[in-house]
């Protein structure tokens, strides 16, 4: 057996194999950053072309090393399966899903299967590459666990052989249901061929070419000057209603107004020592995907559910935006005097029939007339928002950046007793769904969503209920957080009391309880206690403000802010902080 040597492919191969006026695949640039702690990044494509097949892709030296897998992945220990190097691929095709036309290299719908991070054992990934063995640890939404790649034979100006076999433990396989569900956006393979909203429009004239070069020159301007399409009057242009901004943005790929799943920050300790950052303020609302088209608005919370009817101040002004189509990424909150946000403020609102003026602060936009700006940098972006937005005026607001600098601006958010700042990467594209560290968030008070499992019997001149009980999910078990008696007002324990009747059950839905730690019952809740407690099913999530997490895991001094009807209960978990 001949062994090839090992030669690094680059794009050479990638790019000489298709025509980029045929196929909205990327071209490939500037390599993404690393994710957070050294780890890398893997994608695996499936890929429905001449056969259906799996493209199983690491993130290394500027590429997207590329296997071709015809089987997919072996989940039992020991299975291993064929898997054919092919051309090195860019690091932006780890977020291609779409459909590249017939007739062009590899043609057909392809799906973003999996993602995630990974490393290689010993932690030199070229070295194991050149070598011909890669021991893996993938930790991706569905692939987790240890796979090894072994070259098995190879000759000059043939394609690399290799076999990926399951190391480690087994692996549970994913189910039919996940098997045809995108990682990316939750669609399956036939969804995706429809919607074909990542596919070249091959009728375009050829004055596009010309287009996409100058729309291209002005996002590297607005990246500068924090400004787009100034040239030729089209600032002016885009204010005017009615104005079809498809036409200043020709080359991005088309995608229909609706629901993209929220892109999620990830807690940190302390802010990052280096990387190119901008740093906006963190709301305490209600987290909200503004869809318009035409004349409708819808105003969809994180789990999709329709809040516009209770916010018809912003659907009106959002309305009048000066675009057809267009998708906005805000919150929803209320102001207190001093101007802070407050969630107090908006359950007020909504229980109790206070009219707190409400505002929407949008910070991101996705889509544009038809257009997607997923992949756009974040203040290009950000740019085009802020233009969109300029004549808007109350309740929506442009939530701009405040600064590169995160520890002066804590200092100052905190003196101010304001909830944190976000951070985010300046030229991170928008990833759907995901919490991959290019946002993070950095917090001045801990508070976090709570699931409601139960109630004490009401004590003193109290009426109702005592205190509520509420946990986290781990391992999709229901833990106990503690107890939480404060922050309610009169009608606000009237109302939710209706609420909890409504979803009483007889036995406890905390794993933990009761149980005892250092020789005693955890919070003083013991056997006879918990059978004088009102028990609930886990429907409803609260947020909770408090001191601070003790040794035990539980909290300190919390306090109830309100229900929360954007997140469901199977998706809240004790936030844990990293440091970076």
């Amino acid at each position: 057996m001949t062994v090839a040597k090992f030669k690094p492919m680059g794009l050479a191969e990638y790019k000489a194999k298709r025509d980029f006026g045929k196929t909205a695949e990327p071209k490939g640039g500037k390599p993404l950053p690393k994710a957070v702690r050294g780890a890398s990044r893997f994608v695996i494509q499936k890929h429905d072309a001449r056969r259906l097949h799996y493209d199983f892709r690491l993130q290394m030296e500027g590429v997207l090393k590329s296997w071709a897998v015809p089987k997919g992945l072996p989940w039992k220990r020991g299975e291993k399966h064929l898997a054919v190097e092919v051309e090195d691929h860019p690091i932006d095709y780890e977020s291609f899903e779409g459909v590249i036309p017939e007739g062009n290299y590899g043609g057909g719908t392809v799906m973003v299967w999996d993602r995630g991070t990974y490393y290689v054992y010993g932690e030199q990934p070229a070295k194991s590459l050149r070598e011909g063995k890669l021991h893996l640890v993938l930790d991706g939404e569905k692939a987790r666990g240890e796979w090894t790649l072994v070259r098995i034979r190879g000759r000059d100006n043939e394609k690399n052989q290799w076999l990926i076999l399951k190391t480690g433990a087994d692996a549970k396989p994913v189910s039919k249901k996940l098997e045809d569900r995108s990682a990316k956006s939750g669609r399956t393979m036939k969804q995706i061929a429809q919607d074909r909203d990542a596919e070249w429009e091959s009728n375009r004239e050829e004055k596009d070419a010309s287009a996409t070069s100058k729309f291209k020159a002005r996002i590297r301007t607005a990246i500068k000057k924090k400004e787009v399409g100034r040239d030729n009057g089209r600032d002016a242009a885009l204010r005017r209603p009615g104005h079809r901004s498809a036409m200043f943005l020709p080359d991005l790929p088309s995608a229909k107004a609706r629901f993209i799943d929220p892109m999620k920050p990830r807690l940190v300790e302390n802010p990052p020592a280096s990387g190119d950052w901008i740093y906006e303020l963190k709301f305490d609302g209600i987290r909200l995907i503004a869809v318009k088209t035409d004349k409708k608005v819808s105003l969809l919370s994180r789990n999709e559910n329709e809040l516009a009817a209770r916010f018809p101040e912003i659907v009106e002004a959002i309305k009048n935006l000066p675009a057809r189509e267009c998708l906005i990424d805000g919150e929803v909150v209320a102001l207190d005097e001093e101007g802070r946000s407050s969630f107090q403020l908006l359950q007020a609102r909504e229980m109790e029939g206070q009219k707190s003026p409400v505002y929407f602060y949008a910070f991101d936009l996705l889509q544009l007339d038809g257009k997607s700006l997923l992949a756009l940098p974040l203040e290009a972006r950000k740019n085009v928002l802020e233009k969109l937005c300029a004549d808007a005026g109350d309740p929506v607001r442009y939530s701009g950046n405040i600064g590169r600098e995160a520890k002066p601006l804590l200092e100052e958010v905190k003196r101010r007793g304001l909830e944190g700042i976000i951070g985010k990467q300046r030229n991170s594209v928008y990833e759907p769904g995901r919490r991959s560290g290019a946002w993070i968030k950095l917090k001045c008070v801990n508070e976090q969503e709570f699931v409601i499992g139960g109630y004490t019997p009401p004590q003193g001149s109290r009426k109702y209920f005592g205190a509520i009980l509420v946990g986290y999910y781990d391992n999709k078990k229901l833990v106990f957080a503690g107890k939480v008696g404060t922050g309610f007002t009169v009608k606000s324990l009237s109302m939710l009391h209706k609420k909890f009747r409504a979803q009483e059950r007889s036995d406890c839905p905390f794993v933990d309880l009761p149980s005892k730690q250092n020789g005693e019952w955890v919070q003083g809740i013991t056997p006879s206690m918990v059978r004088k407690m009102h028990w609930l099913n886990p429907v409803f999530v609260c947020e909770i403000k408090f001191a601070e997490w003790t040794r035990d895991k539980k909290l300190r001094a919390p306090v109830f802010l309100g229900l929360r009807e954007d997140k469901k209960p199977s998706d809240v978990v004790r936030e844990a902080s990293t440091r970076l």
